[in-house]
Parts: structure tokens; C-alpha cells; sequence
């Protein structure tokens, strides 16, 4: 026999007790991340001399702080999230290890007013650390299943202001530039020029440079003022490659 005095009780009962584990899940997530950080911090200053900053930018850390990088990864790899090391993500990618993704945006110096691209979108993890920072991020991926997924999850997590597509990053994405930096999250063997042509004077790219099965440099790209580039090795690295139809 249906009786509404009990059921009202259970949904009660759940209304109480489901936010009440949801919170939980939540601080323990960010117990996860705080630890994650300080990690971050000592590799950071592990690697002072090649970076040239012993420090990440607070602004940097409150992003770290903020995004919730066990949405980024399959539910089986959720309970690794915050491991400082990169997860598979599907079709050969992975999104990237945290330190990395944290150094890689400090580096690029942007703040409230840039606007930035970035190659390789792959779960969207970067692209929503720079999107806490910076006014607009436009980020390609050319697998297209992560391409969707990615739009899908920077809907469904609100971040409003980073653009995602699909296509080749090797051509940049002219209409949106030129751009005040510009991140690749994947190894090329040299640096586009289409990506350089986009670059503001003035402003940074960070890219991997090498193949696969040899040791890659991150690459800092500077434009200056009257588009001149410089460019400097900072630290070794290990990335998935640039994949497209470029030469």
C-alpha cells in the first residue's frame, strides 16, 4: 500500500543527507588540490634557474585552486585527478601534468585584458586555468570527438568566456587575432609561422619543439614591440605530437 507520509519522510531523509555527501566530495576535492599546489610549488622551485621564477604568480594559484580537475578526466581516472602526472585521455592524448599546465601558463604572463589561443585542447583542463585569468581564450582541437566533449564540458562548467572548436591549430584562428599569447600543447617540429603572424608584438608563445621519441624543449616565443622574434629554451618536456596536415 502507497503511503504519503513515508515517502515524503524518505525524500526528506535524501534532501538532507545527498547535499550533506556532495559537500564532502567537494572539500575533499580541494584538500586534493591545496596538496596538489604545494606540490607544484616545490617543483617550481626545483626548477628556478630554468624558468627564470622561483614563484608562480598568484593568479596562477587561485586558477589551480579553483578548477575542478577531476571534471576534466574519465570517472575511472577520477581518483588520480590530482596526481601531479598527465591521464590518458582517449584517442592518444592526455591531458596534461599539473605542474606543466601551471608553469606553462605562468610563463605566458597574461592577466584580465588578454586575449590568448591555444593548440590543443584536448580535455579542456588548460584552456579553463587560462579562462580564470584571462579576458578570452580561443582553444582548437583536431580530434573531433574531443573537440565536442571539450565544448560540451566548458559549457557545462560555464566558463563563457573560452571559444572551442574544431580544426587544425597549425593555421591558428586568424578571424579571432592577433592574439597577446599564445599556448601549444603539443610537440612540433618547428614553430608555425601562422601562429607567429598571429602573435601581437609584444606578446609570449609557448611551445614544444621536437619529435616524440627525442627530447623536446619548451620553447618561449617573444615578439617584440617592433616584431622582432627572440626565442629560448627553458626546460625539457614530453608531449603528444602536433598532428594535421602542416608540412
Amino acid at each position: 500500500m502507497f503511503r504519503p507520509v513515508s515517502y515524503l519522510l524518505l525524500l526528506l531523509v535524501f534532501s538532507i543527507f545527498l547535499p550533506a555527501s556532495q559537500a564532502h566530495a567537494e572539500d575533499a576535492y580541494l584538500k586534493q588540490r591545496m596538496a596538489l599546489i604545494d606540490e607544484i610549488r616545490a617543483g617550481v622551485k626545483e626548477t628556478a634557474v630554468m624558468l627564470g621564477r622561483g614563484a608562480l604568480n598568484p593568479r596562477v594559484l587561485e586558477a589551480l585552486k579553483k578548477v575542478p580537475r577531476h571534471e576534466f578526466v574519465a570517472d575511472e581516472y577520477r581518483p588520480y585527478a590530482y596526481e601531479n602526472r598527465p591521464l590518458p585521455i582517449g584517442h592518444g592524448q592526455t591531458i596534461s601534468q599539473p605542474y606543466i599546465v601551471a608553469v606553462m601558463t605562468d610563463l605566458l604572463d597574461v592577466d584580465k585584458t588578454s586575449k590568448v589561443l591555444e593548440i590543443g585542447t584536448g580535455s579542456a583542463y588548460q584552456a579553463a586555468i587560462l579562462g580564470e585569468i584571462a579576458a578570452d581564450v580561443y582553444t582548437i582541437e583536431i580530434v573531433e570527438p574531443l573537440a565536442q566533449s571539450a565544448g560540451d564540458r566548458l559549457q557545462r562548467l560555464h566558463y563563457d568566456n573560452v571559444h572551442a572548436r574544431q580544426g587544425d591549430g597549425y593555421d591558428g584562428w586568424a578571424e579571432a587575432g592577433p592574439f597577446d599569447a599564445i599556448l601549444v600543447t603539443a610537440a612540433a617540429s618547428h614553430i608555425p609561422p601562422p601562429l607567429i603572424k598571429q602573435l601581437k608584438p609584444g606578446g609570449r608563445m609557448l611551445i614544444p619543439v621536437g619529435d616524440r621519441f627525442n627530447v623536446q624543449q619548451l620553447v618561449l616565443v617573444e615578439k617584440n614591440p617592433n616584431g622582432k622574434i627572440i626565442t629560448r629554451q627553458l626546460l625539457p618536456v614530453a608531449f603528444v605530437p602536433l598532428t594535421g596536415t602542416h608540412p
